[in-house]
């Protein structure tokens, strides 16, 4: 993957053949972890397409490194490349607990669920060390707070001991996405997340656990992918799933660079194929972000993915359900300074 400036920058900088045909070993990719402290945690927005108005974001960046994540331009505005500056330059959000235990006992705070891993993934590698997610979800159990959490790794499983004492309260609920069955593939799209098979057993694990649990076949790529939509519902109902969603592969801004780059390395084959059927399902282009049109598309090709997920889900008894989390349990933290309360 390429590592081209960012939108913002004032010089284009990348690599380019001298036509030496000598080999030059490039250095290995090093993580960097920049910690800094934000000036707020919780994410507001008001999109009419997505099924919540607040999330959290532990980090910017993710090591993960999928190729077709919506969220790599965001690093445009840190003067940093959405390729591998991506997954290679991340920015560790150590007050994050601090700063949410402050909005959270802000008055008037009203309570809906925050959302995780909406944007980076926070069971990324790094959370290891940095246990910023942990810290998060230690103020969220303790303030009895509604959270619905999206990842795509197994590292979950290192904080069941908070998330099934907060699933019995009806305050949590996960998502796995699980984007293909095929270890290959899944190393080729997503080279640091967890395996299909090591994401499948986060579901029965958590289910076992009594974690109410979905899976995400999210993005759905065309001519990559798309042809796995029944056998990853069916191994996830199987695993103990009770939720599923989908998206249709987004391209904003630099992500369609990024992707039709790996596909030239990867799948030049299909490349003039995935293309076409992107375009016909985004109006010409390939990418809408029309409110509406941009998780699923539109078009012929765009509607026989929808039926053939509908038609799946509704089989395997993952259609038309929605898990519920309890908002009346709430308790605010104690604001610093403050007696805290007998009862």
């Amino acid at each position: 993957m390429s590592n081209a400036s960012g939108r913002f920058e004032k010089e284009t900088r990348f690599h380019d053949d001298d036509g030496w045909d000598l080999s030059e070993d490039l250095p290995p990719l090093r993580t960097q972890v920049t910690r800094e402290p934000a000036k707020t945690i919780i994410t507001r927005n008001d999109s009419p397409d997505i099924s919540f108005d607040r999330s959290i974001n532990p980090y910017r960046g993710c090591e993960h490194g999928c190729v077709y994540c919506f969220a790599r331009p965001t690093h445009a505005y840190l003067g940093l490349s959405a390729g591998l500056d991506f997954e290679t330059r991340l920015f560790s959000k150590i007050n994050a607990a601090s700063l949410l235990e402050r909005e959270l006992s802000a008055p008037g705070y009203a309570v809906k669920t925050i959302a995780i891993g909406t944007n980076t993934d926070p069971y990324q590698p790094v959370e290891r060390k940095e246990r910023v997610m942990r810290r998060v979800l230690e103020v969220l159990a303790l303030s009895h707070h509604p959270v619905a959490i999206v990842t795509k790794s197994a590292l979950i499983l290192r904080d069941l001991d908070l998330l099934a004492p907060m699933a019995e309260r009806g305050l949590v609920k996960v998502a796995l996405s699980v984007t293909t069955l095929d270890p290959v593939l899944a190393r080729k799209m997503e080279p640091r997340a967890s395996s299909p098979e090591r994401r499948l057993d986060a579901i029965q694990r958590l289910a076992e656990a009594k974690v109410p649990t979905a899976v995400m076949a999210a993005p759905l790529i065309p001519a990559i992918n798309d042809s796995e939509i029944e056998a990853i519902l069916a191994r996830a109902q199987t695993a103990g799933a009770r939720e599923a969603g989908y998206v249709l592969l987004r391209l904003p801004l630099e992500v369609r660079d990024i992707f039709v780059e790996w596909l030239h390395a990867r799948y030049p084959d299909k490349l003039k194929h995935v293309l076409s059927l992107m375009r016909s399902a985004r109006e010409g282009k390939l990418y809408d972000p029309r409110f509406g049109a941009r998780m699923s598309g539109s078009g012929h090709y765009a509607w026989m993915i929808g039926r053939r997920f509908a038609a799946a889900a509704a089989r395997l008894g993952l259609a038309g359900t929605h898990i519920p989390l309890r908002h009346d349990l709430f308790r605010p933290p104690a604001r610093k300074g403050e007696q805290l309360r007998l009862f």
